[in-house]
C-alpha cells in the first residue's frame, strides 16, 4: 500500500477508538482508492447512519479533496474554512487527519474557525503568533484525558512515580484519546520519547458528549495560554508493556524531572 496505511497495527491501544472506522478506510485504500476518496466514502456511510439520529453539526461539514486543489500560496486552514473541503495526501499524517475529522467534526470545525480568525486579523506571516501556534499544537500532539485529580495533579507536577506508580489503580476508571495527528503517525512506530500535550476532559463527561463539549472548550483565549501537560504517552498504564515495571518511569531522559529555579 503506497500510502504507508498497511503499517498500522489496529490492535494497539491507542488505535481503539478509531480501529471499526479507520481499518474500513484503510482497506478501502489498499483496493485502489485515494485517501480522500475513501474517507468520502466512509463520511457519506456515517451520515445515512446518523440522519435524524443526532444533531446537524455531530456530523462532519467537510469533504475531502486532494492536495492539488488547494492553489499555490493560499493558506491550508483558510482553504478549509472557504470551501469546507480538507486537503488530503495519500499517506499516513493525512490520513489520521482526515480520522479525526470524522470522530471529531465540531472540535476541528471550532479549530479551523480559530486559525481563520487568527489568519483574518494578523494575515499569514513567518510568525503564527500564540494562538495559531497552540492550534498548532492541539490539532498535531495533543491527547484528551479524563482522569481522577490526583493523577491530573501529579502530572502538572511531573510526579511521575506518584501519577503512574502510587496511584496506578486509579488509572482503570479514566480515558483517554490520542487526538493529535501527528502524534498517531508516530505512533506507527512507537518509541519510548513519544510526548502528547494532555488536554484535560471533565470528571463524568460521556464519551459521546466529547466532541461538542471540545468543541465549546476550544476558546482563542484558553489555547493561548497553552494549557498543555506534555507527556510521555507510553507511560499511559496499558499502553506499552515495559511500563509495567516502576523502573520505566525512572528515566529522566523522557520522564523529565520538574525544572527548579
Amino acid at each position: 500500500m503506497a500510502s504507508g496505511l498497511s503499517r498500522i497495527d489496529w490492535t494497539a491501544p491507542w488505535l481503539e477508538p478509531w480501529r471499526a472506522v479507520g481499518e474500513r478506510i484503510a482497506q478501502q485504500v489498499a483496493q485502489g482508492a485515494s485517501v480522500a476518496q475513501a474517507c468520502n466514502t466512509a463520511l457519506n456511510m456515517r451520515k445515512q447512519v446518523l440522519h435524524n439520529e443526532a444533531p446537524t453539526n455531530a456530523v462532519c461539514h467537510v469533504q475531502f479533496v486532494s492536495q492539488d486543489q488547494l492553489p499555490e500560496g493560499m493558506a491550508y486552514e483558510q482553504f478549509i474554512f472557504d470551501q469546507h473541503a480538507v486537503p488530503t495526501r495519500d499517506g499516513l499524517h493525512d490520513f489520521f487527519n482526515a480520522l479525526c475529522w470524522l470522530h471529531f467534526p465540531q472540535a476541528k470545525k471550532q479549530l479551523n474557525q480559530v486559525q481563520a480568525a487568527a489568519i483574518q486579523a494578523q494575515g499569514v506571516g513567518a510568525v503564527r503568533g500564540p494562538v495559531r501556534d497552540a492550534v498548532t499544537v492541539f490539532d498535531e500532539n495533543a491527547c484528551l484525558l479524563q482522569v481522577d485529580d490526583v493523577i491530573w495533579d501529579a502530572l502538572v507536577k511531573r510526579d511521575w512515580q506518584a501519577a503512574f506508580v502510587t496511584h496506578r489503580a486509579l488509572w482503570c476508571t479514566a480515558h483517554m484519546q490520542v487526538f493529535g495527528h501527528a502524534a498517531l503517525e508516530k505512533l506507527i512506530a512507537p518509541y519510548k520519547a513519544i510526548t502528547v500535550h494532555m488536554w484535560r476532559v471533565p470528571q463524568n463527561l460521556p464519551l459521546l458528549e466529547w466532541d461538542a463539549w471540545l468543541a465549546q472548550d476550544l476558546q482563542a483565549a484558553k489555547l493561548a495560554r497553552k494549557p498543555f501537560l506534555p507527556t510521555p504517552v507510553l507511560g499511559l498504564p496499558g499502553w506499552w508493556p515495559d511500563n509495567a515495571s516502576p523502573a520505566f518511569y525512572q528515566d529522566t531522559q523522557v520522564f523529565r524531572l520538574p525544572r527548579t529555579l
